[in-house]
């Protein structure tokens, strides 16, 4: 079976958090993502929440070249294939549905799918996934959750998202199948607001001092 995870995990290797983007402003896009970067957080995640959020994926990826782009919160084979136009070098959905597996296949585009329950973890990994994201983690079990599972589901990795701040974040990266994590506290609306692009890059520094990312077993 063809191992569908290995091109993400390669692209997002050695970074413990991935930072989850709202653009409202397509002005914010290149130095927030610039901003980032200088803190040694590559490999970014625009969630397609706004109206302009293809357009920053297109920005950032041909402004901003030593930045991972990626394209979060897609819903529909519609959303993949705006975003892999837009250039987009990863995809990550909250869940998974057989329109997204059949355009993930389609594209070849490094594709981080949804699962919250152990049936849905075992149905990706048939498909040929073992790293999957898992959201919205706070509130689905959190830490506790994915170690319960880290033995019996022992070949599936993770990148939990939600509900995940700088005090619980140590509690998922300790975990033997938690790959890296997601957080939007890394860019907060308000620094992004005012363009306090220092101030991320601060953030984007102590978030990358948190933990190395862990190749999945």
């Amino acid at each position: 079976m063809k191992d569908r995870s290995k091109a993400i995990i390669e692209l997002i290797a050695g970074q413990p958090v991935i930072p989850v983007l709202k653009i409202d402003r397509l002005a914010d896009a290149v130095p927030l993502t610039r901003a980032l970067v200088k803190g040694g957080l590559k490999a970014i995640e625009i969630t397609l929440r706004t109206d302009d959020a293809i357009d920053a994926i297109a920005l950032t990826s041909a402004e901003v070249p030593d930045a991972i782009v990626g394209a979060g919160t897609i819903l529909s084979s519609r959303d993949f294939s705006a975003a892999t136009r837009a250039g987009a070098r990863f995809i990550v959905s909250p869940g998974t549905t057989q329109e997204l597996l059949d355009a993930a296949h389609e594209h070849q585009t490094p594709f981080l799918p949804g699962a919250i329950t152990p049936s849905e973890m075992m149905a990706l990994r048939e498909e040929g996934y073992r790293m999957m994201k898992f959201f919205p983690a706070e509130q689905a079990g959190g830490a506790s959750f994915l170690k319960s599972i880290s033995s019996p589901l022992a070949s599936i990795s993770f990148c939990p998202t939600g509900g995940i701040t700088p005090a619980n974040a140590p509690d998922y990266l300790s975990l033997p199948n938690v790959v890296c994590i997601g957080g939007s506290w890394v860019a907060p609306d308000d620094l992004i607001a005012k363009g306090a692009w220092d101030e991320i890059e601060a953030l984007a520094r102590e978030a990358a001092k948190l933990g190395k990312g862990k190749a999945a077993a």
